[in-house]
């Protein structure tokens, strides 16, 4: 991975229940660090010493960590990333995430274990700007999920999502926003994509996955859904004459939003999680003055 470079791995899950939700991301050059930015700041940084796993508990009891940790925390096969005392690996079919984190801003335990199960594992690859700088791996876009934390105590199971992205750039150099979706419908998932790079063209992806394989399919129209707390925009799409509906707001930060959402997409009933990132926003020094309050850092030399 180049100086400046990014990688991550994204996971989120919904219950069956519809009373739980969660996202994992494990980092490499952790692209919302004010660590790494300030790094940047100064000269090519290391994205290696910049990871991160973090980890979001939607529901009650709700949680949030993100601890930063350098070289000298983390370790990194083709089958496993340990991160600090957590880790991320593959065992035969199923990815397998050991959580030993601490919350924040409250610092208490959040520890156990994930199981994400692919329906399917996806070899596919998405260029998002013209330079080929920054990619999007959709790797398993629909998946059986189950939770089992002993701090908190806490067990459920449902369908999530699985992608990576990567970048051999700051993602704040490539755009100034995007907003995503996965939505889900019936068997398939509809993956909803549209990033404004810098040079002001606009990526947009409107992808089916599902058991007949990988279909581009005509992007519904553009449309809005409440903005977030911080006033950033939540903006998606959803068939002509209907309403995208947020169902309830996971995150809502200076520069993203993250949702549990509905809408009407290519004639069905779809639901699923979205997110929008201002980059502009991030890129703010008051903004960059107020996450190490969100995001410690512990790294050995």
């Amino acid at each position: 991975m180049p100086a400046d470079g990014y990688a991550w791995w994204y996971i989120d899950a919904i219950s069956s229940d519809g009373a739980y939700g969660l996202t994992v991301i494990a980092f490499i050059g952790s692209v919302f660090s004010p660590y790494y930015a300030g790094a940047r700041r100064k000269g090519p940084a290391d994205p290696f010493q910049h990871c991160a796993l973090n980890v979001a508990l939607y529901g009650t009891p709700g949680r949030w960590a993100m601890t930063e940790r350098g070289r000298g925390d983390i370790s990194i096969t083709p089958e496993r990333f340990q991160i600090g005392p957590s880790s991320i690996a593959w065992e035969d079919d199923c990815l397998i995430i050991l959580i030993d984190e601490r919350t924040m801003p409250d610092l208490r335990p959040l520890r156990g274990e994930i199981r994400v199960r692919p329906h399917a594992l996806v070899d596919h690859e998405v260029t998002l700007d013209a330079n080929r700088r920054h990619r999007w791996h959709p790797i398993a876009p629909r998946a059986e999920v189950s939770v089992a934390l002993s701090r908190p105590e806490l067990s459920w199971s449902g369908t999530g999502y699985l992608d990576s992205n990567e970048g051999s750039e700051p993602i704040e150099r490539g755009f100034s926003d995007w907003s995503w979706s996965r939505a889900s419908q019936g068997e398939d998932t509809l993956v909803l994509y549209d990033a404004t790079r810098r040079d002001g063209s606009v990526h947009s992806t409107a992808r089916l996955f599902g058991p007949e394989g990988i279909r581009d399919v005509p992007a519904p129209p553009r449309a809005q859904m409440p903005g977030g707390l911080w006033r950033v925009a939540r903006p998606t799409r959803a068939d002509r004459g209907t309403t995208p509906r947020l169902i309830r707001r996971f995150e809502d930060a200076p520069f993203y939003t993250r949702s549990e959402f509905a809408a009407s997409l290519l004639g069905q009933e779809a639901h699923g999680v979205h997110e929008s990132l201002d980059l502009d926003r991030f890129s703010a020094r008051w903004v960059q003055t107020l996450l190490p309050f969100r995001m410690p850092r512990i790294a050995r030399r």
